[in-house]
């Protein structure tokens, strides 16, 4: 085996720095048994090269909430492609916080999110799609609209054209009521699909 030096990583007892804030240690740093460090470095490793690589990979692994709130926030203020790339990783996660807090910093990331979520709601897993829509309530986008009516309009499962359905109750406009009423066929055995089609369609002609 090789040898490996060890590198002085003190606990930290205090909310406050004890290390240079280089890169180095920064890095090193997010492998600290304290979470205080991890902490610290968390969010001093924004200012480095390739930090959204090394959040991505200590949030797969990260237990303590606290700590990742911080790279949350860090990757949040990052937002660049590795950021987001990780962020779609953790959709597909067994940790449902995860994946809800994912979802969160997605919403806040419009104009990162925008150009990759026509592939997200045409993703193999169907959890993926219904989490693309969540991500679509709060995205301020023009085309918000125009993704619901295509996941209305072609997604063979149920659960996700719900989910469209209930964001299309709130941002519904003209455009959406020939596609409703297609989905309104297209389900016509669900008693929720009718009142909810029928409901946005009163809606839409109100407005």
């Amino acid at each position: 085996m090789p040898f490996i030096k060890k590198h002085d990583q003190q606990p930290v007892k205090n909310d406050e720095r004890t290390q240079e804030r280089d890169c180095e240690s920064l890095v090193l740093s997010l492998d600290n048994p304290d979470p205080v460090a991890r902490r610290w470095a968390a969010r001093d490793l924004v200012e480095c090269p390739d930090a959204s690589a090394k959040l991505v990979e200590r949030l797969r692994v990260e237990q303590d909430m606290s700590v990742r709130a911080v790279i949350l926030s860090s990757l949040t203020c990052l937002g660049d492609h590795t950021a987001v790339a990780g962020l779609v990783d953790c959709l597909r996660s067994e940790d449902a916080a995860l994946r809800n807090e994912s979802i969160e910093v997605m919403k806040q990331l419009p104009d990162e999110v925008a150009p990759i979520m026509r592939e997200l709601l045409h993703d193999t897993n169907d959890d993926v799609r219904i989490f693309a829509v969540n991500i679509l309530e709060s995205l301020c986008h023009p085309d918000v609209e125009s993704w619901l009516l295509e996941v209305i309009e072609n997604d063979p499962q149920i659960n996700v054209c719900a989910a469209a359905l209930d964001l299309l109750l709130e941002v519904g406009s003209k455009a959406a009521e020939q596609p409703l009423k297609r989905l309104q066929l297209r389900f016509a055995d669900e008693a929720y699909f009718q009142f909810a089609i029928n409901l946005a369609l009163r809606r839409i002609a109100e407005d």
